[in-house]
């Protein structure tokens, strides 16, 4: 799922959300969408994906979810790769 076309998008959000002010508030789809000049319908088609992917967890209602990384499925992933998964 990362290694599509569109990979290169979810790696952006994912780096985005490691920056510190970022990881602490999270994003919305607004928030992706305005900073990548996607649509929001595909800002949220990306954030839906990497949560499916237990990669983001998304939390609160108002205004729409806010999505954070999941640091410790991150680390499982990254290390399947290291090891040439």
């Amino acid at each position: 799922m990362l290694r599509t076309p569109a990979g290169g998008t979810r790696l952006r959000i994912l780096a985005w959300l490691a920056e510190p002010d970022t990881a602490e508030r999270g994003l919305t789809a607004d928030d992706v969408a305005a900073r990548l000049g996607v649509p929001r319908p595909a800002a949220l088609t990306h954030l839906r994906l990497l949560a499916a992917l237990g990669l983001l967890h998304p939390t609160g209602q108002d205004g729409g979810p806010r999505y954070r990384r999941d640091e410790i499925r991150l680390a499982e992933v990254t290390q399947l790769f290291e090891k040439g998964w």
